[in-house]
């Protein structure tokens, strides 16, 4: 048996999303700070600058983080890589190579409670379900999730267009039930949702985050001429293209 005090029930901690196994806290200021540092962390603080960690109740399901993600656990937590076998080994391997996340993902049971390192990047919970049980999330920001959703490849509809555009040829997809946290750029609060129905989105840089499986995804001319193109001042865009939803922040970001 265990018991922690002064965390989660700190008067610094706000509690700002929850979702199953997954809690994500907010610190609201940064005291650990020298006369130096001061009021960098006194405008921090005043501009939501602000420290934040995902807590995972592994008693209610099994979790899936980033490599590198944990930063205590305590209580009865079971560890493992999540591969399983050569085969599955290699497969992880590629993936990680080309949608820049870890190669393997740690797996992380038990009925203990696993904390993730802290983050100055907003952690957003949300249940693939309701994305139709399918997600396509942009390179990077996969954080967590359950242990039992899958996770596949999902490659451009257009290879060529996508070099030429500097975008990746392939993006992390998540299936299946449960939740899933992503550590986005901005807060949810300023998450632009868009809803599709046989229509397209044009996108002049990377700010999709998420977007549904359902859509076809390329990189295409801002004009169907290159004169066009030039003249508009734009060059290529990302497009999203069908039935579905993406999920957008308010600017590009790296």
């Amino acid at each position: 048996m265990f018991n922690i005090s002064n965390f989660e029930n700190n008067d610094d901690v706000t509690l700002v999303a929850q979702m199953g196994a997954f809690k994500v806290i907010e610190w609201k200021r940064d005291l650990s700070v020298t006369p130096a540092s001061a009021q960098e962390a006194w405008f921090s603080s005043a501009m939501h600058v602000r420290r934040r960690q995902v807590i995972c109740d592994l008693s209610q399901a099994p979790v899936m983080v980033q490599s590198g993600g944990m930063q205590w656990m305590v209580g009865d937590v079971q560890l493992t890589s999540g591969v399983k076998g050569v085969g599955d080994m290699l497969s992880k391997m590629g993936r990680g190579m080309v949608t820049k996340e870890s190669a393997v993902k740690p797996e992380y049971a038990g009925t203990g409670t696993l904390v993730l390192e802290p983050t100055y990047r907003y952690p957003i919970v949300i249940d693939v379900a309701d994305w139709n049980n399918s997600v396509v999330l942009d390179d990077g920001i996969f954080l967590a999730c359950y242990a039992s959703l899958k996770h596949s490849l999902v490659a451009r509809s257009n290879i060529s267009s996508a070099v030429a555009g500097g975008e990746g040829f392939f993006n992390l997809c998540v299936n299946g039930y449960g939740a899933l946290v992503l550590e986005s750029p901005c807060p949810k609060e300023e998450l632009i949702e868009i809803t599709l129905d046989n229509d397209a989105l044009k996108i002049d840089g990377n700010q999709a985050l998420a977007w549904s499986s359902s859509l076809q995804f390329t990189v295409e001319r801002s004009s169907k001429s290159l004169l066009g193109s030039a003249a508009s001042g734009e060059g290529l865009v990302n497009v999203y293209r069908g039935t579905g939803r993406v999920l957008m922040a308010p600017t590009a970001f790296a």
